[in-house]
């Protein structure tokens, strides 16, 4: 899988996610590893999600793993702690706000 489709693929999926209930600003940054090597955001912003294809620098965490990693925490087939624990993936950052990323999942 390219960094293109890796990038689509995780935009498809939270293209129809509603965060009009979401009142915290969080911006995340995605840095995938291995195949499809890359890095992208999603930021929440006055009730709307952008997920643009770059590094966002005002960020409130990164995520750090491969993108077959990330599509399995997506759809739960992966949960995130165990993911953390078992050093698939890396969380830099706010914590904090990192964890309010399950109001979106």
């Amino acid at each position: 899988m390219t960094y293109e489709e890796v990038f689509e693929k995780f935009k498809n999926q939270f293209k129809d996610t509603d965060v009009s209930n979401v009142k915290d600003h969080l911006a995340y940054q995605f840095n995938i590893t291995g195949e499809g090597e890359g890095s992208f955001y999603a930021e929440v912003k006055d009730g709307k999600l952008s997920i643009e294809p770059y590094e966002y620098y005002d960020r409130d965490a990164v995520f750090i793993c491969s993108a077959d990693n990330l599509f399995k925490i997506v759809s739960g087939e992966l949960d995130p702690v165990k993911a953390f624990t078992f050093g698939k993936l890396k969380v830099e950052g706010n914590i904090d706000k990192a964890l309010k990323i399950k109001e979106l999942l």
